[in-house]
C-alpha cells in the first residue's frame, strides 16, 4: 500500500471510527435539519468545517500551534452540544417544518468555520502520534485531510437517508426527526462535556 494510500484510508477511519464517536455526532447535529433537497446550504455549511479544520490540522501537525489536549477533548464536545441545541432551537414551534434559520445562516457559517478548528486540533493529536519519524508530512497531510472528507461525507450521506427513511416509512415529521437527533447528540455530548471536564480536574 502507498503512502498515500495508507493515510488516506487512516483518515476516513479515525472520522467512521464508532470508538471516536464524537466527531461523527457532530457532523450528524450538523446535517440533520437539512433535507437533501436544501444540499446548497449544508454544502456551505460543511465547507466551513472543512476549512476551519483543515487550517488547525494543518498548523497543529507541523507544531505551528500548541493547544492543551485536554482543553480541546473537553472543547469538541462543546461544540456539539451548541450545534444540537442550534438545531433543536430552530425548529422550535410546533408546527414548523423547515428551519426558521433565513436570518441566521451567517451566524452558522461563521460557527461551524470555528468549530472546524478545534475538531481539526482534535485530529491533529491522533494525526501526530501516527506520524512517528515520517520525515515529509507533506503526503501523510494531504492524504488524511482526503481521508476525513471522504468519511464525513459517508457520515452526511447517511444522516439525509436516515432522515428521509424514517420520513417516508415511519411518517416521522422533518421536526420530530431534527429534534429526535438534537436531544440525542446533544445529550450524549453534555455527558462526554461533563466527563472531560471532571478528568481535566
Amino acid at each position: 500500500m502507498s503512502e498515500f494510500a495508507l493515510y488516506l484510508r487512516l483518515g476516513a477511519m479515525h472520522i467512521a471510527d464508532l470508538a471516536g464517536y464524537d466527531h461523527i455526532l457532530f457532523v450528524a447535529a450538523l446535517a440533520v435539519s437539512y433535507p437533501p433537497t436544501a444540499w446548497r446550504r449544508l454544502a456551505l455549511l460543511v465547507t466551513a468545517f472543512t476549512v476551519g479544520h483543515s487550517l488547525t490540522l494543518v498548523l497543529s501537525t507541523l507544531g505551528w500551534v500548541r493547544i492543551s489536549a485536554v482543553l480541546v477533548e473537553a472543547l469538541i464536545p462543546a461544540t456539539i452540544l451548541v450545534t444540537a441545541a442550534l438545531q433543536a432551537w430552530a425548529y422550535r414551534r410546533p408546527r414548523l417544518e423547515t428551519p426558521a434559520d433565513d436570518g441566521r445562516f451567517g451566524i452558522r457559517f461563521a460557527l461551524a468555520a470555528g468549530f472546524g478548528l478545534v475538531h481539526g486540533l482534535g485530529f491533529s493529536t491522533f494525526l501526530r502520534a501516527l506520524l512517528g519519524a515520517e520525515e515529509s508530512l507533506l503526503v501523510p497531510l494531504f492524504a488524511f485531510n482526503v481521508g476525513l472528507e471522504l468519511g464525513q461525507l459517508v457520515i452526511l450521506a447517511a444522516v439525509l437517508l436516515l432522515g428521509a427513511f424514517a420520513s417516508r416509512v415511519f411518517g416521522v415529521s422533518r421536526r420530530a426527526w431534527v429534534l429526535l437527533v438534537a436531544a440525542v447528540a446533544g445529550s450524549v455530548a453534555a455527558k462526554l462535556l461533563v466527563e472531560r471536564l471532571a478528568d481535566a480536574g
